[in-house]
């Protein structure tokens, strides 16, 4: 059985990149931190953290642990609540991917979640396939997804236009293509590559990142090509049409998944969900 005392140090740790700084997270010292890491790590039989940098990281093995620890760590905080007589919250959890998760999704909630003080939202955000996942998983009570055709039991769905972009300085002339994209098992990633390879032009990856904001800024620094949805192109991002060899991708879908059963607040942030993705 996974402590959850091990667990929470485990995650501070990565979190913070530091034993210090996630001692003084944790109101404990440098060296009980250390001592439950050693704990966490014999229990399994894995080393968890790479201690030779000056920032620790997580191993492959840590990666592996850490989306399972901060699940487990939520079970563990909600059931504490549910528990709770003195906790009136109630909360709804919810996966949108990270060009909807920011400013856009955000202020649409500000009304929302100010007309319900007694509700918590928890929000997931991600790539599409791991949050479908979780959903189907009942892990998430409402999703915002990105699909190739939205499944059949999707509330909502609505087109998601996609362009293909490059640096504003211009798009250098290198062969292979040099790609910014998002790791492995990612749609658009997926599509690129295909749209690519159906055109017989030869492709390299210059740059992976799960991070969009962090894709949008390689692009700009012109880094090499990516495809994006329309709504994240940003001033330094020029796009790519027909007349530049890059024809268009359609097809792609936002859908809007929610679970039966929903309480009165479940049914108004799923009304108020499919006015943000149709907008």
């Amino acid at each position: 059985m996974l402590d959850p005392l091990l667990l929470r140090a485990f995650v501070t740790v990565v979190e913070t990149g530091n034993f210090t700084r996630a001692g003084e997270r944790l109101h404990l010292t440098q060296s009980t931190v250390s001592q439950q890491i050693i704990r966490l790590e014999q229990s399994l039989g894995s080393r968890l953290l790479d201690r030779s940098q000056r920032q620790v990281w997580p191993t492959e093995a840590g990666e592996r642990l850490l989306g399972y620890a901060r699940r487990i760590l939520r079970l563990e905080e909600e059931a504490r609540l549910a528990l709770s007589p003195a906790q009136a919250q109630t909360a709804l959890r919810l996966g949108a991917p990270e060009d909807l998760a920011g400013e856009l999704l955000t202020e649409a909630l500000r009304g929302f979640i100010g007309e319900r003080p007694h509700l918590r939202l928890e929000v997931e955000s991600g790539l599409s396939n791991p949050l479908l996942h979780l959903y189907r998983n009942g892990e998430l009570d409402m999703l915002l997804v990105k699909q190739w055709g939205a499944d059949r039991d999707a509330h909502a769905r609505w087109k998601e236009p996609l362009s293909w972009v490059c640096s504003a300085r211009g798009l250098l002339a290198r062969e292979p293509l040099p790609l910014v994209v998002f790791p492995v098992g990612a749609l658009y990633r997926q599509e690129m590559i295909h749209a690519l390879e159906s055109s017989g032009r030869p492709w390299r990856i210059s740059y992976s990142s799960t991070s969009l904001a962090s894709l949008g800024a390689a692009v700009s620094a012109g880094l090499g090509v990516s495809l994006i949805p329309s709504r994240c192109v940003l001033p330094g991002h020029r796009v790519l049409g027909v007349d530049d060899g890059f024809m268009p991708v359609e097809g792609l879908e936002l859908a809007l998944y929610a679970r039966a059963g929903l309480d009165e607040d479940g049914l108004a942030l799923r009304e108020l969900l499919a006015r943000v993705g149709s907008s």
